[in-house]
């Protein structure tokens, strides 16, 4: 199977490109990217063809795209790569409003292509063993879930609200959300959120909280800031603590590490040594390619999960409720 990666402005491609080169009867063939610079490196680093342009990359031969750009670009990219009949792994959020997400998910209908969403959080083994518990009735009827996913400023694009669809509201809830939603098989009906820019200079918000209500009755609750300084051991959390009729459980998705202090680099840091998410993510869209099957991560995952930072953010202006059914 040939694969093209479209834009390394996000910084996960770097690791998706890896995780490409270790699955059997799998190439990354060609990147495209409109930094020269950045996307001529990689494809000399990852022995590739570059384009600049990634119009060029879907006119070749390749079955399927991952897409890295800035948020605001993954619309029109996915339904591009939709029309030239390539299988899409876009990176998240799926996209920065409703209407766009929508048309990226009716183009990949319309042309039979697979759109997975890019949340390997629901491949961590923690996440997925505390799923079973849940699914197998082990905790009982779910009464609340507090979620985290605080991690530091990646400044950059990340912080224009222009290409990035918001700030660290926008970048961090829909991970979580998203297990949520896996875990309780239920949508947010309610939004409730306090957000504000308070760590950073920054054009974006930085901090925020997040209350939820779900249609089966389980609240929630999410804190997605940027609030993790500069010489912490690590970039960030995913953390989540669920309370049920038969049980509580923590799941911290990033806990398989052990720390290193470094007269090298003269700080603390965290080594992981436990599973690859990412490189569960990318096999996992490989074999639905492959078995011809629906995506684990559908396109309408990642618009759920997105509707649920954009209510965030309009509850946040309005010091409101936001219902969205």
């Amino acid at each position: 199977m040939k694969i093209g990666i479209i834009s390394f402005a996000h910084m996960h491609a770097y690791s998706y490109a890896n995780c490409l080169r270790q699955i059997d009867g799998v190439e990354l063939t060609m990147i495209a990217d409109e930094s020269e610079e950045r996307g001529r490196k990689m494809a000399q680093q990852f022995g590739t063809q570059f384009y600049k342009d990634y119009q060029e990359l879907l006119a070749q031969d390749v079955d399927a795209v991952v897409i890295c750009s800035e948020n605001a670009r993954h619309a029109e990219m996915v339904i591009a790569a939709a029309h030239a009949k390539k299988h899409i792994l876009c990176e998240k959020p799926i996209s920065t409003n409703v209407e766009d997400a929508k048309k990226m998910i009716a183009a990949c209908e319309q042309n039979q292509v697979k759109l997975q969403i890019a949340f390997p959080v629901r491949f961590s083994t923690p996440v997925q063993r505390v799923k079973r518990m849940i699914d197998e009735d082990k905790l009982g009827r779910i009464l609340t879930v507090r979620g985290t996913n605080r991690g530091r400023n990646p400044g950059g694009w990340f912080v224009d609200p222009e290409l990035s669809g918001g700030g660290a509201v926008m970048d961090h809830t829909v991970h979580v959300i998203d297990i949520m939603r896996w875990y309780l098989k239920s949508e947010v009906r309610e939004v409730y959120a306090e957000i504000d820019t308070r760590f950073n200079d920054i054009p974006s918000d930085d901090c925020g909280l997040l209350m939820l209500e779900f249609e089966n009755g389980v609240i929630a609750s999410h804190d997605p800031s940027w609030s993790r300084c500069k010489s912490f051991p690590t970039w960030g959390d995913v953390t989540m603590e669920i309370v049920g009729t038969g049980g509580t459980t923590h799941v911290d998705a990033l806990a398989q590490n052990f720390g290193v202090y470094s007269d090298k680099t003269n700080q603390f840091g965290y080594r992981h040594w436990g599973d690859n998410s990412d490189l569960a993510l990318i096999s996992d869209f490989v074999a639905c390619i492959q078995e011809q099957r629906t995506p684990s991560i559908s396109g309408e995952d990642g618009l759920r999960a997105m509707e649920v930072a954009l209510a965030a953010y309009q509850s946040a202006r309005t010091g409101q409720p936001v219902f969205l059914r």
